[in-house]
């Protein structure tokens, strides 16, 4: 990354909000690279329209005009080697990607998982946390490996879970947590903090634990 900016590609399946906050850290500073591409497996999502506001540039690979996951993740890698990312950052995309195309970014490759990993990876999980009574629920940073939201949690943000929730109110404290620990999390990969070392996320070259870093109601990227 000497001699230029670090250049992050972000992948989107929907309305993109975890991209507007990326979008919002790098144009404050606080995130010290540039998103040049931003790439959704649907046409017509908002994700794009924010892409477009910011004068990033847009690629639709619609998966359903490819016969197999391999075919479209081959086209997927194609767009996204245009830009030489040093950084890969999964912001809602809701496709399962191939063992070879993780294996070619791994170390490199960040996810957001609303849940408090290893907890309930997969679909559904605020209703899921709901149904069995968790006291407390949250979401999850982590680097992406060939095994579905397993791998090294970076960094969680809890938040309690009340008696009048529903998944939708659930969500909606959670998802104010995802933009500001995302951030986070890729300003520490950025700023070369941040790094996978086996099956394990190092911060400042130390391991953190198998839980990443836990925040309790962050408020700000540091």
């Amino acid at each position: 990354m000497e001699g230029r900016d670090p250049v992050i590609v972000v992948l989107i399946s929907g309305s993109g909000s975890n991209l507007q906050a990326l979008i919002d850290a790098v144009e404050k500073q606080e995130i010290a690279g540039s998103i040049k591409a931003v790439i959704s497996n649907k046409p017509d999502v908002y994700g794009l329209e924010r892409a477009e506001k910011a004068g990033i540039k847009t690629h639709v690979i619609d998966h359903k005009q490819y016969d197999s996951r391999d075919v479209f993740d081959g086209e997927l890698i194609r767009q996204i080697e245009q830009y030489k990312p040093d950084l890969l950052v999964l912001a809602g995309f809701m496709r399962i990607l191939t063992d070879s195309f993780v294996r070619r970014y791994e170390g490199k490759m960040l996810n957001i998982h609303p849940s408090l990993l290893p907890k309930y990876p997969g679909l559904n999980t605020h209703q899921r946390a709901l149904d069995a009574g968790d006291a407390e629920h949250g979401v999850t940073v982590h680097f992406v490996t060939a095994e579905l939201d397993s791998g090294p949690n970076i960094i969680q943000a809890k938040v309690p879970t009340l008696k009048q929730d529903t998944a939708e109110t659930l969500a909606k404290r959670i998802q104010q947590q995802e933009h500001i620990i995302y951030p986070i999390a890729v300003k520490w990969f950025i700023d070369g903090r941040l790094a996978m070392d086996a099956n394990n996320a190092l911060l400042d070259q130390k391991t953190l634990p198998e839980s990443g870093l836990i925040l309790e109601n962050p408020q700000t990227i540091h």
